[in-house]
């Protein structure tokens, strides 16, 4: 159960019982891989990789994240570094610090939140998103 092996598939897909359930990633754990989620998640911890999550994503304000992400929706008070597509709205919150390429449909970047990012929104999401979907690197 707790064997030394390593293995090269550090993708984890999570499904929860309840289309209304929060996956979460609690302050204290990090995760090096890939994540799929079906549901919002919420991330108090660290996580390095990719996250392709179908809800929402919640980056709290102790929560870390360095990598690549797809989602609907974002709220982010802790740390981004990446690669972000958010389907709809990203809500940057004054404790934020975001850096990489986002492309949004709608954001929302409140005073004090640092904001350092090549960012595409609107129109421009709405022409990709009749086009294949995003794909992530493993």
């Amino acid at each position: 159960m707790f064997g030394s092996k390593k293995t090269s598939d550090t993708t984890v897909s999570v499904k929860t019982s309840s289309p209304n359930s929060i996956n979460s990633l609690v302050n204290g754990t990090k995760v090096d891989g890939n994540i799929h989620a079906e549901n919002d998640f919420r991330i108090d911890g660290s996580l390095i990789g990719n996250l392709i999550c179908k809800g929402k994503l919640i980056i709290g304000p102790s929560g870390k994240v360095d990598g690549e992400v797809s989602c609907s929706n974002a709220v982010i008070e802790g740390n981004f570094d990446g690669t972000l597509k958010v389907d709809d709205l990203l809500v940057v919150k004054t404790s934020a610090r975001v850096t990489g390429d986002i492309t949004v449909g709608n954001v929302n970047v409140e005073s004090g939140a640092v904001f350092n990012v090549s960012c595409n929104t609107g129109a421009a999401v709405k022409k990709m998103v009749g086009q294949e979907p995003i794909k992530l690197a493993n």
